[in-house]
């Protein structure tokens, strides 16, 4: 997912007449987050988990349900702010949930080494998680939507013998064909509008206000959330995404995917997968919905789920086809 940090930066306010002093904003911006981060920290569920490389990450635990079901999201960097849907629902129907920001994420530690964004790395991170938390085969089930979806695949693909179940929001197991759909859904966009978008990207300028404004308005609210308003939740996750660590791995851009990732491939090892899976694909998404059903078919024990109204995430534009087919799921595991 592409995050546009310029575009969605949150505005403050000032009702002074004169101009305010930019040291004071950036201290008012810092104090700002330094008060989020403490409030989530000292949530009755968060636990911060030392990884053997030093650093810590954030977790929060909702629920007291037997079945556990461990939130990899997406960016890379991104945070577990946008899945919150999935934490306030599935506790109320008798799961556990489990929100983790990776390392480099938000509320987890952020360090600038860039020996740490490996895929094989993160792999490592789930499973010391895992082990911290008291996780296994009799309760453990991973849901990992985008960059969060190949992390659970990859997961699956070492350590499946220490885990129940997993479920993959919204990823193709092949970064190529994800960059060839979505050159596919740039097709449909408006000649005028392509060729702006090339004016900037010729350029580097993935930043710019006006790209980033253009690619907001007309890409992502058809693809990455059909919501009239963005809950806030999305828009927060959007405004704490690390966006160095996501370019090194992802790349400058949605349309321009050219990082670590780019070339990633695991479709032909699902046959491999042989725990329960559910894959989920949307109509709208920025992932090729067929492809979505065809990793189903690919698996050993799959089953898919389609969100006729929903995009890339899909647990907040189509609840009425994502919870229940993810709770059915859930319950066939029990």
């Amino acid at each position: 997912m592409r995050y546009l940090l310029l575009f969605l930066m949150p505005l403050f306010l000032f009702t002074a007449c004169s101009e305010p002093d930019p040291a004071d904003a950036e201290s008012d911006i810092i104090a700002n987050r330094d008060s989020l981060r403490q409030i989530k920290h000292n949530l009755p569920g968060a636990r911060m988990i030392d990884l053997k490389e030093g650093y810590r990450v954030w977790t929060n635990t909702v629920g007291d349900g037997q079945l556990k079901v461990l939130l990899l999201h997406g960016g890379p960097a991104m945070t577990h702010e946008y899945l919150q849907s999935i934490a306030d629902i599935l506790p109320d129907s008798g799961f556990t949930v489990i929100q983790y920001d990776q390392l480099g994420s938000f509320y987890s530690d952020q360090p600038t080494d860039t020996s740490l964004w490996t895929i094989n790395r993160f792999v490592e991170e789930v499973e010391q998680v895992r082990l911290a938390l008291g996780l296994d085969t009799s309760n453990f089930v991973l849901l990992g939507n985008s960059w969060g979806g190949i992390l659970a695949m990859e997961y699956a693909l070492k350590y499946q013998d220490k885990m129940k179940a997993m479920i993959v929001c919204n990823m193709t197991a092949d970064f190529d064909k994800y960059e060839a759909y979505n050159a596919e859904l740039r097709k449909l966009l408006r000649p005028g509008l392509v060729d702006t978008f090339e004016y900037y990207e010729s350029r580097g300028e993935y930043q710019d206000p006006v790209y980033a404004d253009l690619v907001f308005e007309e890409y992502y609210r058809d693809h990455i959330c059909r919501l009239p308003e963005w809950p806030a939740p999305i828009m927060a996750s959007f405004d704490h995404a690390n966006y160095p660590v996501y370019e090194y791995m992802q790349g400058p851009s949605e349309f321009v995917p050219g990082g670590i990732l780019k070339h990633w491939s695991v479709w032909d090892r699902l046959p491999e997968i042989h725990v329960p899976t559910l894959m989920v694909g949307a109509k709208y998404d920025t992932m090729n919905p067929t492809e979505m059903a065809e990793m189903s078919l690919l698996v050993q024990n799959g089953t898919y789920l389609f969100c006729p109204n929903g995009s890339h995430m899909s647990f907040w534009d189509d609840q009425e086809a994502f919870f229940p087919g993810v709770t059915s799921f859930l319950r066939q595991l029990e």
